[in-house]
């Protein structure tokens, strides 16, 4: 039946998400989730919001939400924008705010629904090159553009620019936008937000599915210039008047009032973090210096998938990516110190 498909949609290539285990038994490393389950305040909320009051529409603009967040940086509501998951506040970036003459430019190795969208909504880019050592070369986005796309940490590697590199980004191309797509930003990376106050074309995407334990519930937000948000708003109003539901704005408010438990979730995945690095480096594996709630390894004497299979033969799921100059690497996402155990144990057994 593809032949009534829309032209527009007939020769994309959709974004392939982490495998999804139904099997409970699986040590799931591989999406990057919190190995922690969401605060107890969140799941409060829930209960409390799960009432007869769903027969009734939300609150389309999450006012209530929006003012939390703008509080938590000094900022006024008209600042920030909310979307079902930061893939959706990107999804409607790239529409809004990066489709022009110019080309958009992002890392070649990144987060892979990037070049998805451009696909989608017909949106030139150049993917450049990271360094020999995968980070972002600061120094090449300094070019006519038709918008900057920079995730800080970077995915699928982990490594993050300082703030002061991420500032000379944008000071050299202040008549486009610059997206900082902060979604592991929790767990180590300066944020980028103080910009918004320097800079009207600086617009901050994050997510409360990392470091706030609620992948489940979908909630992402953009903090930038207003004149910036509009946009955004446009294209919402556009596509989908209510993009979170009730329990999610309730559990995202929740989320973001126990802060207490969010600091003490955080330091207990990046004492993990530094902790697996050390091990695996141990057993001779190459790992990149990480800022976010995962790793990127090789080991130089054993190939990566078959790592992978080996893993999953013990029941251990990570990620594999056979694009160029990563094939070789595996993406670990930090569980719980349990789960990690197991992953070094079941290494062990093969690189030993």
């Amino acid at each position: 039946m593809k032949a009534l498909w829309s032209d527009a949609i007939r020769n994309l290539t959709p974004y392939t998400p982490g495998e999804q285990a139904v099997d409970t038994a699986l040590i799931k490393l591989n999406t990057n989730e919190n190995p922690y389950p969401p605060s107890p305040q969140v799941l409060q909320a829930l209960r409390d919001a799960t009432n007869a009051d769903l027969r009734l529409y939300p609150d389309p603009d999450g006012a209530q939400l929006r003012r939390t967040i703008a509080a938590q940086y000094g900022l006024s509501e008209r600042h920030v924008f909310l979307g079902n998951g930061s893939d959706e506040v990107l999804a409607h970036t790239f529409l809004g705010l990066l489709k022009h003459a110019q080309p958009v430019l992002f890392p070649d190795i990144t987060y892979s629904f990037y070049p998805v969208y451009c696909a989608l909504y017909d949106i030139d880019y150049e993917a450049l090159p990271v360094g020999a050592d995968f980070r972002v070369e600061a120094a090449g986005y300094a070019r006519e553009n038709g918008g900057i796309v920079l995730p800080n940490p970077n995915a699928p590697t982990g490594l993050a620019l300082s703030l002061s590199e991420i500032r000379r980004i944008v000071a050299a191309s202040p008549d486009s936008v610059v997206v900082v797509d902060e979604a592991y930003v929790d767990f180590g990376a300066e944020s980028a937000v103080p910009l918004v106050r320097e800079f009207p074309n600086v617009l901050i995407a994050q997510t409360l599915s990392k470091s706030r334990s609620l992948a489940g519930l979908r909630v992402g937000y953009a903090i930038g210039d207003p004149g910036l948000i509009d946009a955004l708003n446009t294209v919402k109003g556009c596509f989908n008047a209510y993009p979170l539901d009730s329990l999610a704005l309730a559990g995202a408010q929740a989320a973001f009032a126990d802060s207490e438990y969010f600091t003490t979730t955080c330091a207990a995945i990046v004492a993990d973090r530094e902790w697996l690095t050390a091990q695996l480096t141990g057993l001779g594996f190459a790992v990149l210096p990480s800022l976010a709630n995962f790793l990127f390894v090789h080991h130089p004497q054993h190939d990566a998938l078959g790592l992978k299979t080996h893993l999953r033969a013990k029941n251990i799921l990570v990620r594999h990516f056979t694009a160029p100059r990563i094939e070789d690497y595996l993406r670990i996402t930090i569980g719980t110190h349990e789960a990690c155990e197991a992953l070094l144990e079941a290494l062990s057994d093969i690189v030993n």
